[in-house]
């Protein structure tokens, strides 16, 4: 198998909203916000129009889109044997996945993520993790991860505990391992549990700008890119407007971003860039051809509502 994927099994709720809608629920636009309280999560859902349900999770996200440009790739998400649970297990065989998960009835209802779109394009999410921030070490299958080319993680799944000790127990079986930071929420949250991992457990590390810059304290991206070729690591950062750049064994690629697009969503722009990058790194592309599939994988995403092509 060339990838699999470990990460939240979340199932997508995309919901259209306008920018009071942040404000009054003392939400921050773009960001990811965690929910524990299932009440509270429902209390939120119940003022909404659903859009769209569909089985997500940023990683597995990633792996579907990998699926799509004929990889063969597989994931490993916790759910529970409920209605949820069901229908991602559904989601992922249709998308030619093999999915490492024998169900049971868990304690938690599969995870579920709220996505309000604002009229920017802009997503700000809500998220009730259930059973997927549950994930520990015994769901982690080690002849699974031994038969993977690479091994991609997420930062959101990261967490002292159970995670963590999942996390560890890959990443010591693991040939190659690839992250994505996830989220500045995350990177500020677990900032010296994520720069140790960085420097020194990861092979490949995906960020944007902003979580980049804030794991290292970053005043100018100039010191990003010093910090990349300081620390002999595979980083590939994307930028915004301002494109996306990989540094790897002390070079430097770019690329600028696709102009004139009719953006809709910006929901799962970095977990396809990711899955288009990651599908020219296994075919031997250049950097800057990995570069160039990323973008047109975001771009494609980015021009209809949801994470999946």
């Amino acid at each position: 198998m060339k990838i699999l994927g470990i990460g939240n099994a979340i199932v997508d709720v995309i919901c259209k909203v306008e920018d009071d809608f942040i404000s009054k629920n003392n939400l921050k636009k773009g960001l990811m916000k965690l929910i524990f309280d299932e009440t509270e999560f429902n209390k939120l859902l119940n003022n909404l129009r659903i859009e769209k349900t569909i089985s997500g999770g940023s990683v597995a996200n990633s792996i579907v889109g990998l699926s799509q440009l004929g990889n063969n790739v597989g994931f490993i998400g916790k759910i529970s044997d409920d209605e949820f649970g069901k229908k991602y297990e559904e989601g992922l065989e249709n998308e030619n996945v093999n999915f490492f998960y024998s169900k049971k009835k868990e304690t938690l209802p599969t995870g579920t993520c709220l996505i309000l779109v604002t009229p920017d394009s802009e997503r700000t999410m809500c998220t009730f993790l259930g059973t997927a921030g549950k994930i520990n070490e015994n769901d982690i299958d080690i002849n699974t991860i031994q038969k993977s080319e690479i091994i991609f993680l997420e930062g959101y799944l990261w967490d002292e505990g159970d995670p963590r000790k999942a996390f560890d127990k890959a990443i010591k079986n693991a040939k190659s391992t690839a992250m994505s930071l996830s989220d500045q929420f995350c990177v500020d949250r677990h900032k010296t549990h994520f720069l140790e991992l960085v420097k020194n457990k990861l092979d490949i590390i995906f960020a944007n700008e902003s979580e980049i810059t804030s794991l290292i304290n970053a005043k100018k991206f100039d010191e990003v890119i010093s910090f990349g070729r300081e620390i002999k690591k595979h980083l590939v950062i994307t930028r915004g407007e301002k494109g996306a750049i990989s540094i790897h064994n002390g070079n430097v690629s770019m690329i600028d971003v696709k102009k004139n697009l009719k953006i809709v969503d910006l929901t799962g722009a970095g977990d396809l860039f990711a899955a288009g990058y990651l599908h020219g790194y296994i075919n031997q592309f250049t950097q800057k051809e990995c570069l160039e599939k990323g973008t047109d994988m975001s771009s494609k995403i980015i021009q209809q509502i949801g994470a999946r092509i």
